[in-house]
């Protein structure tokens, strides 16, 4: 009989957590489909005005679409970037460690306890000095490299890759090199396809961190086309006489990418969490 209640008490506290989970995006939705008006009086009912929202939000001078266009191109650079730069170094403190590279890492640790936010005026002056120096120029500030570069090679995931390196079995390595392969080649054709689940996790986490990025683009992108979605719609909502509805359909629409990431990804996501952890 307690197991019964013990099991019960579990199913209603879980269903309970799952309501609140979910309760923000069904109230997101349904705020698309109805008039500002009707959301600030706490409407829970789908209405009949999600087109009007959306033709409002393209009419818009908030170039929305410009902003969508740049947070796609932007999040999409900086995960393919970060996945080969990042891996290559989680996988070289492994492979070839040495107690230099071994101080080097525990730095690059020691990184993660600084905020971003403290950050930030150092690489706005340093940024700002690029577009002074001619190859730089394209990663100067106002330039969408500027979000990427940023982004590239975290201290979080230079640790996720290693700590799944280390999972890694080196006989593989020591195989390919009797069989001539060069380093290179190895960690391209033996090491990456051997580790799908933990690239399949750090996609989705560093998409996701792209995507929702807004404290430095804030900073680094100075003209309106420039700007990604973050920026758009927190400038939707400073304004003078917010129109929640079309808020809430541009909301709608910048979900839609992140979430079909990690539905699509949630297995290997999952499944390279998990052998981060172990390692």
């Amino acid at each position: 009989m307690i197991k019964k209640v013990s099991l019960a008490f579990q199913y209603v506290f879980l269903a309970f957590l799952s309501v609140i989970s979910v309760f923000p995006v069904f109230w997101m939705v349904i705020a698309a489909t109805n008039k500002s008006v009707d959301i600030t009086r706490g409407t829970l009912k789908p209405g009949t005005y999600f087109l009007e929202n959306m033709n409002s939000l393209l009419a818009s001078d908030l170039q929305y679409t410009s902003a969508y266009k740049n947070s796609i191109i932007i999040a999409v650079v900086t995960t393919v970037l970060a996945m080969i730069i990042s891996s290559a170094a989680g996988y070289a403190f492994v492979i070839y460690r040495s107690r230099s590279r071994d101080r080097i890492f525990s730095l690059i640790l020691l990184s993660m306890m600084v905020p971003f936010s403290a950050l930030l005026v150092p690489l706005f002056r340093l940024f700002s000095k690029f577009s002074k120096l001619g190859p730089l120029k394209v990663i100067a500030l106002n330039t969408p490299m500027a979000i990427v570069i940023i982004g590239v090679a975290t201290a979080f995931l230079i640790f996720f890759f290693r700590q799944n390196t280390q999972n890694f079995p080196k006989e593989l390595v020591e195989a390919a090199r009797m069989d001539g392969l060069g380093e290179t080649a190895i960690f391209f054709r033996i090491f990456v396809p051997t580790n799908k689940s933990c690239y399949a996790a750090a996609i989705v986490v560093t998409f996701m961190t792209s995507w929702n990025s807004y404290l430095w683009p804030l900073i680094a992108l100075q003209s309106p086309d420039k700007r990604t979605l973050p920026l758009v719609i927190s400038a939707m909502g400073s304004s003078y006489t917010p129109d929640y509805g079309m808020i809430m359909a541009a909301v709608t629409l910048a979900t839609i990418p992140t979430a079909l990431i990690f539905f699509f990804m949630q297995k290997q996501f999952v499944a390279g969490m998990t052998g981060s952890v172990k390692g």
